[in-house]
C-alpha cells in the first residue's frame, strides 16, 4: 500500500507532461492544420516504439516549473521503419518551444546518445528561438555553449529536419546542420523572428521573404521539399532515411528490384534528342536508367541546372548528379555546384556509390559568376569529387566541354567513365570556339563557320575519348543500365566491405 502514492504520483507528473501546454493551445495548433509535438512523433516512429526522456524536466526558475511541461522539448528515442532514431519535437504550446538551459541539455543528451550509438538524429523544429528572460545577462548568455562540440558535425550520423513552423534560434542552427530538411510552406526559418529582425535593422520586412519557404527551398537552397502539411514533412523523413545507413560504418538498405525495372531504359532514345542543341530533362534520364519508382530528388527547385538525387539500381542505393539541359542548357553556375558539393559529400559520408551524367557545354562565366565566387566553388566542386573515396562512374551523354568535363568526372576523376556513342567532348563547344579563335560568326560567313566547326570537331568524339583510355567504354545509350549494374558489382570496395574513408566528414555543412 506505501506504494501507491508513490504510483499515483508518478501518474500525476506523467498527466501533466501529456497535457502539454493546455486545451487552450493545443486547440489553436489542431485549428492551424497542424499536429502538435507529440503527435508527430506517434505519426513518425513504428507504434508502441517510442521511449521517451526528460518527461519531468522543467524550467530552472522557481517561477516557470508549472507551466514548462517536458520544458518544451520532447526528446527519446523511436524506431523509424524498425531502425532506431533519436528524435527531438519542439512543444510550440509550452514557453513557444524556446530554448533554455534545461531544454538544450535534453537535446545534447540525445545528439550525444545518437552518435554514441549509430542512430539518426532527427528534428521536428517549431520554435521562437532562446527563451527570455532565461538567457538574458552575462549569466543567462554566459550559461549557454556547455557543450564545446553541440554544432560540430563530423556526419557519424545522418542528421533530419523539418520545419513544421517558425524555427529561430536553435531549431534554425540545427537545421543548417543537417543532411536532409523539408518545410511546411507556412513555416519561418531563419536566424532571428521578423518582429525582432525589424527592430535590429530598423526596417519593415516581408516576412516570406525573409525566412519563407521560397526563399529557403529556391535561393538558398537549404530546405529539399517544401509541402502543405505535417503528414506529408513527416513522410517524406521516413522515405529519405530508407535511403541511407543508420550510421557511417553501415551500408545503405538494400530493397527488392521492382517488376518491369529494366524496362525503361529502352525508351532512352526518345528522351534524349540526338541534336546536342536541343534541350531535354534529364530527370527522365535518371529515372528510366533507375529501379522503377524509385528516385528521390533533393533539392530539386534549387539550382536546377544540376540535378541531384539518390536512387536505386538492382535494389542498391546509388546518387545521381546529372547536369540538366532543361535549365540553361545544362551550363553549370555557383549555386549548382555548391548543390553538386554538398551531394557528393553526403554520398562520400555514408557509402553511397555516385553516378555522374554528364550534358553540359561548361560553367556559366561573366560579372555575376566572378561576383558569387565561381572560381572557388568549382574548386570546391573538383576538390570534394577527388576527395570522395565510394564508387564513382560518369557517363559523358552528348557533350561535355571544359572544366566541367574534370568536373563533371572526366578522365581519371572517376573509377570508370563511359561515353554514349554520340558523345563529344571538347575545350569548348566548337560553335563558340570558331567565334573565338577565327573570329568568325555564322550569320555574316556560314560556309567558312560550318567548315571549321567541323574541323574542331574532329577527333573530339566517344571514340576519340576512348582511344586515349580516358574513357573505358564507348556504349548504346540503352546499355546504360546493364554497364552501371555490373560496375557497381565490380567496385563493391571489397577489402573495406563497402565502408568509404570519409574523408569529408568535417565538410562544412552550409554553402
Amino acid at each position: 500500500m506505501a506504494f501507491e502514492k508513490y504510483a499515483e504520483e508518478l501518474g500525476r507528473r506523467k498527466a501533466l507532461a501529456l497535457a502539454m501546454g493546455g486545451e487552450k493551445r493545443l486547440a489553436k495548433q489542431r485549428a492551424l492544420g497542424r499536429l502538435n509535438a507529440r503527435e508527430r512523433i506517434d505519426y513518425l516512429v513504428d507504434p508502441g516504439s517510442f521511449l521517451e526522456l526528460g518527461m519531468f524536466a522543467v524550467s530552472d526558475r522557481p517561477e516557470a516549473r508549472e507551466e514548462t511541461p517536458a520544458d518544451g522539448k520532447i526528446t527519446g528515442y523511436g524506431r523509424i521503419a524498425g531502425r532506431e532514431a533519436a528524435i527531438i519535437s519542439h512543444d510550440i504550446t509550452v514557453k513557444s518551444a524556446s530554448s533554455s538551459p534545461i531544454n538544450v541539455r535534453k537535446m545534447g543528451h540525445m545528439r550525444r546518445a545518437a552518435i554514441a550509438n549509430g542512430i539518426p538524429f532527427v528534428l521536428l523544429n517549431e520554435s521562437s528561438g532562446a527563451r527570455i528572460p532565461d538567457t538574458m545577462g552575462a549569466v543567462g548568455t554566459g550559461i549557454l555553449g556547455q557543450d564545446p562540440h553541440q554544432f560540430v558535425r563530423m556526419r557519424e550520423i545522418p542528421y533530419v529536419s523539418a520545419v513544421l513552423g517558425p524555427a529561430f534560434g536553435t531549431a534554425c542552427w540545427f537545421t543548417q546542420l543537417s543532411d536532409f530538411v523539408v518545410m511546411r510552406k507556412d513555416a519561418y526559418l531563419a536566424i532571428a523572428s521578423p518582429k525582432v529582425t525589424e527592430v535590429a535593422i530598423n526596417q519593415k520586412i516581408d516576412p516570406q521573404e525573409l525566412a519563407g519557404w521560397r526563399m529557403q527551398s529556391e535561393v538558398t537552397g537549404k530546405v529539399d521539399y517544401a509541402v502543405d502539411t505535417d503528414e506529408e514533412a513527416l513522410d517524406l523523413l521516413k522515405k529519405f532515411l530508407s535511403y541511407l545507413p543508420s550510421n557511417h560504418g553501415e551500408l545503405p538498405p538494400q530493397a527488392a528490384v521492382p517488376a518491369g525495372s529494366d524496362q525503361t531504359v529502352q525508351e532512352i532514345l526518345n528522351i534524349v534528342p540526338e541534336n546536342r542543341a536541343k534541350v531535354y530533362d534529364v530527370r527522365k534520364v535518371v529515372a528510366a536508367i533507375s529501379d522503377k519508382d524509385s528516385v528521390f530528388a533533393l533539392k530539386d527547385r534549387f539550382a536546377r541546372t544540376a540535378y541531384t538525387a539518390l536512387a536505386r539500381i538492382n535494389g542498391q542505393v546509388v546518387g545521381f548528379l546529372a547536369s540538366n539541359p532543361m535549365f540553361k542548357g545544362g551550363a553549370l553556375d555557383s549555386d549548382s555546384c555548391d548543390k553538386a558539393t554538398t551531394f557528393l559529400v553526403l554520398c562520400d559520408s555514408f557509402n553511397i556509390p555516385i553516378i555522374i551524367l554528364a550534358d553540359t557545354p561548361g560553367f556559366l562565366i561573366g560579372v555575376e559568376g566572378e561576383r558569387r565566387k565561381a572560381p572557388g566553388k568549382i574548386m570546391n566542386f573538383m576538390t570534394a569529387l577527388q576527395m570522395c573515396t565510394v564508387p564513382k562512374f560518369s557517363i559523358v551523354l552528348r557533350k561535355s566541354y571544359g572544366q566541367a568535363y574534370l568536373n563533371m568526372g572526366g578522365t581519371r576523376n572517376s573509377d570508370e567513365m563511359l561515353a554514349w556513342h554520340c558523345a563529344e567532348v571538347g575545350f569548348m563547344d566548337p560553335t563558340v570556339a570558331v567565334n573565338v579563335v577565327y573570329g568568325v560568326r555564322a550569320e555574316t560567313e556560314p560556309e567558312r563557320f560550318q567548315k571549321l566547326v567541323e574541323d574542331l570537331q574532329r577527333e573530339s568524339s566517344a571514340y576519340d575519348l576512348a582511344s586515349i583510355f580516358s574513357a573505358q567504354a564507348v556504349i548504346d545509350p540503352r546499355e546504360s543500365r546493364a554497364w552501371l549494374s555490373r560496375l557497381l558489382e565490380v567496385h563493391k570496395r571489397r577489402l573495406s566491405r563497402g565502408i568509404g574513408k570519409h574523408l569529408m566528414a568535417g565538410w562544412p555543412t552550409t554553402f
